[in-house]
């Protein structure tokens, strides 16, 4: 049976990272259910690794509910190029907010990770109790790390504290106000750029690369374009195409946070076990797709008729990363977009976007 949380409409609710593609997305959420006293912050207002000014933020502004959505994100490449910035960023945002939240008082915490905290090698569909049972996947262990820390000190607090900290972990996510660069983006909105280049190349719309690209000559496009292996005639694509991997529409993500915060506490998942372990709650849909399968749907998507070079001298990252979303149906709540749907907005919020 579910609890419900009584959140006032007037309430002030604090939204860390309101700018980036989870934290836009739970803001839109919260509008959209009638909550009118929403707090954000720039990072340029807010450092949030930044432990005297995030204590003199909760001090002054005493927010009731707080979504911690503020993290330093990337893809294969980011995450394993820039290990110890995932590592000690994401660490300093989650120690100070979660703190300074017990600190001043706030009602509900909801922290948010990801499923990269799963082992490499976890049973798919992976349930939440899966956590710590394995070797973490190499090119991600860092910010794997940080997020499991998160879920930790949030099951802490609760067990010392008598807090309501709860963590949920998202699978991969896409949607509006997705990052599109090449070198930080996930795999998803990274296909959609390049395809959609290759498809401008293919038409030899030059002018139109030149503008995406933000150069002023398509000569100083070229080298671009050959670093990320787009071309008239394919697109190169990093690994065997083999691993399956799990999308989910981003407002669905933010539905589903809202949904969590209102309906569920922690005393509902902690369970009645002394050792009160995985406590934290899995959001996806429940259904993968393979790599190769995901570059077929978003070339036709796109338009683009040339072909995927598939690079297998590259990484596939973990095999396979299913979420087990058992727990998150029991409390009420299923996706709504399905992936075909979501592609094909994402697309032509991209082309809006340019």
């Amino acid at each position: 049976m579910l609890s419900s949380t009584i959140i006032p409409k007037e309430a002030k609710i604090y939204v860390a990272g309101h700018r980036g593609l989870v934290g836009s997305a739970i803001v839109k959420a919260l509008i959209a259910k009638g909550y009118t006293n929403i707090v954000t912050r720039t990072h340029e207002e807010l450092d949030l690794t930044d432990t005297l000014a995030t204590a003199t933020f909760f001090k002054t502004e005493k927010p009731a509910y707080v979504f911690l959505a503020a993290a330093k994100v990337g893809g294969i490449i980011a995450n394993n190029t820039y290990r110890a910035d995932f590592l000690y960023l994401n660490l300093m945002i989650q120690n100070n907010v979660i703190h300074q939240s017990y600190k001043h008082g706030v009602e509900k915490l909801l922290f948010l990770g990801s499923t990269c905290i799963y082992p490499k090698n976890a049973p798919q569909p992976m349930p939440e109790d899966a956590l710590l049972t394995g070797t973490l996947e190499y090119t991600n262990e860092p910010y794997a790390i940080a997020k499991i820390a998160g879920i930790k000190l949030c099951e802490s607090y609760n067990l010392q504290y008598g807090t309501d900290f709860l963590s949920v972990m998202p699978t991969n996510l896409y949607g509006y106000n997705d990052n599109f660069d090449f070198e930080k983006s996930h795999v998803l909105p990274a296909l959609i750029r390049k395809m959609h280049l290759a498809k401008l190349l293919s038409e030899g719309k030059n002018d139109e690369v030149c503008k995406d690209l933000e150069v002023s000559a398509f000569a100083k496009a070229q080298p671009i374009l050959k670093k990320f292996g787009i071309s008239a005639e394919s697109v190169e694509i990093w690994g065997t195409g083999s691993p399956r991997r799990e999308f989910l529409w981003s407002q669905d993500m933010a539905d589903a946070c809202v949904h969590i915060m209102e309906k569920t506490s922690f005393e509902q998942v902690r369970g009645d076990s002394n050792e009160v372990r995985n406590t934290h709650i899995n959001i996806g849909t429940g259904i993968d797709i393979s790599i190769k399968e995901l570059a077929m749907l978003i070339k036709s998507t796109v338009g683009f008729k040339g072909k995927l070079a598939f690079d297998t001298s590259k990484p596939d990252g973990t095999p396979r990363k299913l979420t087990n979303v058992d727990k998150l149906h029991e409390l009420g709540w299923k996706h709504t977009v399905n992936l075909e749907e979501g592609v094909v907005n994402l697309y032509n919020w991209y082309l809006k976007k340019k």
